[in-house]
């Protein structure tokens, strides 16, 4: 019976596939942006009282649960499958950092596992009895669902997003860089760590930089990237790489291996991260796993926002990302949405990714509504609205990905696609 039901489902998905096209709405009236926000520390924390509290992925079977204090505060992490039981305990390391006149508070670093796949664990930071969180694990197998955001920032229209992701059921989120927009001005970086924490602490977010993560200063701040790398430590050594900047992993089982690519590192043919990612790419089981890679700065785009800006990175790069038939590729940096056909060399190809702009989670500086007319043929929809993609790959030959703007605070699908994985199509099976 699994082969017949699996026809059925495959059928069944095909069905709905003929029928999820939406076409763009000429009504949509874009808004303007909105004021950041400033999230202060609760009233009744203390130097110890854990914030700022988020997870990510590391391997299989392992969660890295990052957070502030502080003061000086144990680097443990209780966690279970029972609310207010937790047989299991990991200690890791504490850090800090300094950037001009500002000091951060200890950023604490607790790898916990081995843990089961879709699973919700409950889990304290720093043996705070009075403070219990909670996250789910994401599944072993296909389907999982990724949310993806970029340029989310934190404003009201960064809260909006965040409400509409909270309800969408996500298993990973991906953010394609430009987090919190502090430029420099390092509180920034604790109000947006308050700010995401009830989200970020509950599902793993894997995170790439963007031009506001470098926050390097001649002659007073050499060293960029000082506060991303403290703050946000991705799982980077686990696939082989030597930077933060630039890293994989993969999920369900392996089948899904998401590359989270750096537009502000070197990228060229004789870097760090392009040799990384040869032999990151050539592991590859490309005949059973969909491949998705993030950048910030989109290779393809139709706006006048940025344009040209991503062009060296995909001359040197997407010749390697086409042989290893990556079937999407997601990026941020331009504040609008746009999605394009399958593409290689500035053209359609069969055998191309699809190219996925959404770099408009909720920035400061606004929406990039001057698009180049007429509508190049490969650009398929774009409008520029804040809000967050979805990304539910079904199985292996078949994933559904959709637009949700924030329309008025209404989270609206304005844009619906099916997919279909290049490992499936015949003409595309590399040897």
């Amino acid at each position: 019976m699994a082969p017949l039901c699996s026809s059925l489902r495959i059928l069944a998905v095909l069905t709905m596939a003929m029928a999820c096209h939406i076409p763009p709405s000429l009504s949509y009236s874009r808004p303007p942006a909105r004021r950041t926000l400033s999230v202060p520390l609760a009233e009744d924390a203390d130097e110890v009282t854990p914030q700022q509290v988020h997870i990510s992925l590391v391997g299989a079977d392992k969660i890295r649960v990052t957070w502030l204090t502080e003061g000086e505060a144990p680097s443990t992490v209780d966690y279970g499958t029972s609310s207010g039981v937790y047989p299991f305990s990991a200690s890791g390391s504490a850090s800090s950092y300094s950037y001009v006149l500002y000091s951060s508070g200890q950023i604490h670093d607790v790898v916990i596992g081995p843990l089961q796949p879709d699973t919700l664990y409950y889990y304290r930071c720093g043996s705070n009895a009075g403070r219990e969180l909670s996250f789910k694990t994401p599944p072993a197998h296909l389907p999982i669902k990724f949310a993806v955001v970029g340029d989310l920032g934190q404003t009201g229209w960064t809260n909006s997003t965040l409400n509409h992701v909270s309800g969408s059921g996500y298993d990973v989120l991906i953010l394609p860089g430009d987090l919190s927009y502090a430029d420099t001005d390092q509180p920034l970086w604790d109000s947006y760590g308050r700010l995401v924490e009830p989200l970020a602490s509950s599902r793993p977010w894997m995170v790439t930089e963007g031009n506001h993560e470098v926050e390097k200063i001649p002659m007073v701040e050499s060293t960029p990237f000082k506060a991303y790398n403290a703050r946000w430590r991705m799982p980077y050594d686990a696939s082989g790489s030597k930077s933060n900047l630039y890293y994989s992993f993969d999920v369900a089982g392996g089948s899904v291996h998401v590359v989270m690519l750096g537009s502000y590192t070197g990228f060229g043919s004789s870097s760090d991260q392009y040799r990384w990612l040869v032999e990151d790419l050539a592991k590859v089981d490309r005949n059973r796993t969909w491949v998705v890679a993030v950048v910030h700065a989109p290779w393809y785009n139709t706006n006048k926002a940025h344009q040209g800006e991503g062009e060296d990175m995909m001359d040197a790069m997407e010749e390697l990302l086409y042989a290893a038939r990556v079937d999407v590729v997601f990026a941020g940096h331009v504040h609008a949405y746009e999605r394009f056909t399958r593409v290689y060399d500035d053209g359609a190809n069969g055998c191309g990714a699809v190219h996925i702009t959404i770099g408009d989670g909720g920035n400061r500086e606004g929406l990039a509504e001057d698009f180049q007319d007429p509508q190049p043929e490969i650009s398929l929809f774009r409008e520029a609205s804040f809000g967050h993609g979805q990304l539910e790959i079904l199985n292996s030959t078949h994933a559904l990905w959709s637009w949700h703007r924030n329309d008025d605070d209404e989270e609206v699908v304005s844009d619906k696609v099916w997919l279909t994985s290049l490992s499936s199509n015949p003409a595309c099976i590399t040897k």
